[in-house]
């Protein structure tokens, strides 16, 4: 799996739009509303209002590579969610069938900043999914939509060696399932209530 998709699949954790000429094209939803929508049953279509849903956080550089390693500017990797998965788990501390992240990664600039150690974002680098969904074999898919400016409309869930460091480091390093809770502040507490954070979190 190239570095860029195990640094920000691992790092993160569709919707009613469907984008392009896939319109006509998607042959279910998996739950009707905000849930993810399939071409030939796995693979995701790309969804294009996912900044309309939940957002769960935000992180800078969250990267495996040592301290200095990595060339050019530092990358955000903004978390969505959709909605009505985002309030089951807050509810009882667990997602539900067909719930789906979106993982947006943006470049950050200094240039412009009010003071001399602020970042912003910018723009889109990438965009990445991971859905919960009993269709899958494993219950999770990971999916990669590619570099911004060629961005796939859709695309089939990561298998074999570029999917294995995403399962190894979502199975070991979560604080819930398979996801990255405890960098959630607003679910976090939630999970405590429902008594579903892992041993250790």
């Amino acid at each position: 799996m190239k570095r860029r998709n195990l640094t920000l699949l691992c790092a993160a954790g569709l919707a009613t739009g469907i984008v392009g000429p896939l319109a006509g094209e998607a042959q279910e939803a998996g739950r009707a509303g905000d849930g993810p929508r399939y071409v030939n049953a796995t693979d995701l279509a790309r969804p294009d209002d996912y900044r309309q849903w939940t957002f769960l956080s935000s992180s800078l550089d969250m990267t495996y590579d040592a301290p200095g390693a990595r060339s050019g500017p530092s990358l955000f990797q903004n978390v969505f969610v959709n909605p009505s998965s985002y309030r089951a788990f807050l509810e009882n501390g667990r997602w539900p069938d067909e719930t789906i992240f979106v993982l947006e990664i943006r470049a950050s600039s200094r240039e412009g900043a009010i003071n001399d150690a602020g970042q912003f974002q910018s723009d889109l680098v990438a965009l990445e999914a991971e859905v919960k969904a009993d269709r899958f074999a494993d219950g999770w898919a990971f999916y990669d939509f590619g570099a911004a400016g060629s961005l796939r409309d859709t695309a089939e869930p990561l298998s074999g060696d570029r999917v294995a460091p995403c399962i190894k480091c979502h199975t070991e390093h979560t604080a819930v399932e398979r996801t990255f809770v405890q960098f959630y502040p607003t679910l976090l507490e939630a999970a405590r209530r429902a008594g579903t954070l892992k041993p250790g979190f």
